[in-house]
């Protein structure tokens, strides 16, 4: 069995397509990554390191139905995912977001996820600088001053995805017991 499982929720395409990118750059050790919305927790709970990955929709909302997404998603699983005691995980988020048309809660779905689950006893790795986004405000920033985990903003700065994804991920594998 593949060492790190990736999990995401999405709506429109991206986040999935950054999973599967992400799974590309660590190699054999990923699993293949999995939509929330076909996961189960058992499923999700086999793997000692974890990816979470999901977008932010509308006004700094989790995927799932009352945000409008088309599926269940985050919002749905969220809730059985964070009763659970996660003690002895390593869990890295990224996260998708607009700075610019939602400056106000920029990626606050990131953050929405991490205050969920900052309790469960996990380890969480892979905070990443705020350099480099203009926003206002975002619910998805930690005491010194990071994102909890990767951002990718695909609407203004997918030129940076390639850099910044290889980056973040070199930065998780070794947290991840990979060279």
């Amino acid at each position: 069995m593949a060492k790190i499982g990736i999990f995401f929720g999405t709506d429109t395409g991206n986040t999935r397509k950054i999973a599967k990118e992400i799974a590309k750059k660590i190699g054999d050790e990923a699993a293949k990554p999995l939509n929330i919305n076909r996961a189960n927790l058992t499923e999700m709970l086999e793997y000692d390191f974890l990816i979470l990955g999901l977008p932010t929709l509308g006004d700094g909302e989790l995927p799932g139905l009352t945000a409008g997404a088309e599926s269940e998603s985050w919002e749905e699983f969220l809730p059985d995912l964070s009763s659970e005691d996660l003690t002895g995980k390593t869990i890295a988020l990224y996260g998708l977001g607009d700075q610019v048309g939602y400056p106000d809660n920029f990626v606050d779905a990131l953050g929405i996820l991490y205050e969920e689950l900052e309790d469960s006893g996990a380890k969480f790795v892979g905070a990443w600088s705020t350099e480099g986004y203009e926003y206002q405000s975002s619910r998805a920033i930690n005491d010194d001053d990071e994102f909890y985990g990767l951002v990718l903003d695909q609407e203004n700065q997918r030129d940076m995805h390639e850099e910044r994804l290889t980056k973040w991920v070199e930065s998780i594998k070794p947290e991840f017991g990979l060279a």
